[in-house]
């Protein structure tokens, strides 16, 4: 393993920011795709009783929304860990 210089780890973090997620961090965030639907749902089934008083129709559709999220969450929970490499991590070939 080479010994690099803080010029160098300070240009390669700025490539790492201005590159993107990594294939690893996409695939995070696809994990989690189910549970932040959820959220937004009940985000919206919330916005729309803001300025109104609700109707049994919104609370219900609250409701749903909730057990929704909470289902997404539950599920997300058991899926089984997948291995990550640990962040700031930087292997450089010898």
């Amino acid at each position: 393993m080479k010994i690099l210089s803080l010029h160098l780890l300070a240009a390669l973090a700025q490539a790492e920011q201005t590159r993107g997620p990594s294939a690893a961090e996409m695939a995070a965030i696809e994990r989690e795709m189910p549970v932040i639907a959820a959220e937004v749902e009940l985000l919206d089934a919330q916005i729309m009783i803001l300025d109104r008083v609700p109707t049994e129709l919104d609370a219900q559709r609250i409701r749903r929304a909730r057990r929704r999220l909470l289902a997404a969450r539950r599920d997300l929970a058991n899926q089984p860990p997948t291995p990550t490499p640990a962040f700031g991590m930087l292997e450089v070939g010898a």
